[in-house]
């Protein structure tokens, strides 16, 4: 039977960064992918660092605050263990408010709020009627860089990563765990349930270990690409609740994306594709100079409340790290160190109650 200290399940970039962290810290670390890792949600993404969206629950602000901290490090730590460069594709964000709204005095710092000839000089030909804009300093990159680097750093890093490896089954053994896969048995002294949008449908639970009742379930995304003529046409992602516009570098923008609540369909609807680039022309007209060059869906693994899972989910063995909805590339270096910190014993350097497994009635002890 192989032997770990760690087994994590998921090798997207929750999972990967976690075992990243606690690599650092000589642990001996598996981690037990499906299928291929970083092949889900994580290369689905926008890649936007939106931690000051107003449309983002206020709690997680501590939270993005401390993941936008480590990014840089985070990067670099990438690129020094890979050898694959991540660029910052943006580093400001125009966010507009809903269509014939203005923006609530609750929704956080309205400190960049920008009149209408401004928002223009920040993207020019934007259609800014019915709406208020905010200038955001926000990055962004593109997270097919992160799928290349991160896997090959997580390697080099001495992580075992096991890719077509499915768990069959978490069990309580005295003082340990054995984790049943496709690919034999593996005794370990902790699991980490990092599946994504698979996270709540996980076989073989065991004691108060019932990742189904926490209520993960995919968050259906469609997305699109489209190519404009002028590669220099939109410098800075413009974002609205309704649509968000992010630029790739050569005239190639996303345009996304659905919520849509249709299990683990990953079929693009042609018209719903249309509907996203019509909405995104309405809001900056000159994209209907652009022409379709890709389509994609993505399952986001939105939790009952929208907000992550951290922490014990039943046992002192079995932890939860999954649910981050549309902040999983956001929030991925803040995620690890904290579970590095949990497992640890130690007290988290940010409140995460509000992310406790134990609030959808899940023991912890």
């Amino acid at each position: 039977m192989n032997t770990s200290d760690i087994v994590i399940a998921g090798g997207g970039i929750i999972g990967l960064s976690i075992a990243l962290e606690l690599v650092s810290e000589g642990l001996r670390v598996i981690v037990l992918e499906r299928g291929r890792a970083m092949s889900e949600a994580s290369w689905a993404a926008a890649g936007m660092l939106a931690a000051h969206d107003p449309e983002n629950p206020s709690v997680l602000g501590p939270l993005s605050k401390m993941s936008l901290s480590l990014y840089p490090a985070f990067l670099d730590h990438l690129h020094r263990l890979s050898g694959q460069n991540i660029p910052l594709r943006t580093r400001r964000a125009l966010q507009g408010s809903r269509r014939g709204e203005l923006f609530s005095t609750q929704a956080g710092n309205l400190a960049g709020l920008i009149d209408a000839t401004t928002a223009i000089e920040v993207v020019p030909g934007l259609n800014i009627q019915g709406r208020q804009f905010l200038l955001l300093e926000e990055d962004s990159l593109d997270p097919r860089d992160l799928c290349l680097a991160l896997p090959r750093a997580v390697v080099a890093s001495g992580v075992e990563l096991a890719e077509e490896t499915a768990v069959l089954g978490v069990k309580v053994k005295g003082q340990s765990i054995v984790v049943e896969t496709t690919n034999g048995n593996i005794d370990a002294g902790a699991f980490v349930n990092s599946c994504g949008a698979w996270a709540g449908s996980l076989h073989g639970s065991t004691g108060n270990f019932a990742p189904e009742r926490l209520g993960i379930e995919p968050r259906k995304g469609q997305l699109v690409t489209v190519q404009m003529p002028d590669s220099e046409s939109l410098k800075r992602v413009l974002r609205t609740p309704e649509i968000y516009l992010v630029p790739r570098g050569d005239g190639r923008i996303v345009i996304g994306a659905t919520i849509e609540h249709r299990g683990f369909d990953k079929a693009v609807d042609s018209d719903v594709v249309q509907t996203l680039v019509d909405e995104a022309c309405a809001l900056w007209p000159p994209l209907t100079a652009a022409r379709v060059v890709d389509t994609w869906v993505g399952l986001r693994p939105g939790s009952g409340d929208g907000l992550p899972l951290m922490g014990r989910c039943g046992g002192d063995h079995l932890w939860m790290a999954a649910g981050h909805f549309r902040n999983g590339i956001l929030l991925a270096p803040a995620t690890a160190r904290i579970m590095r910190q949990l497992l640890a014993g130690e007290r988290p350097v940010v409140p995460v109650d509000p992310f406790a497994p134990s609030r959808f009635g899940l023991e912890e002890d």
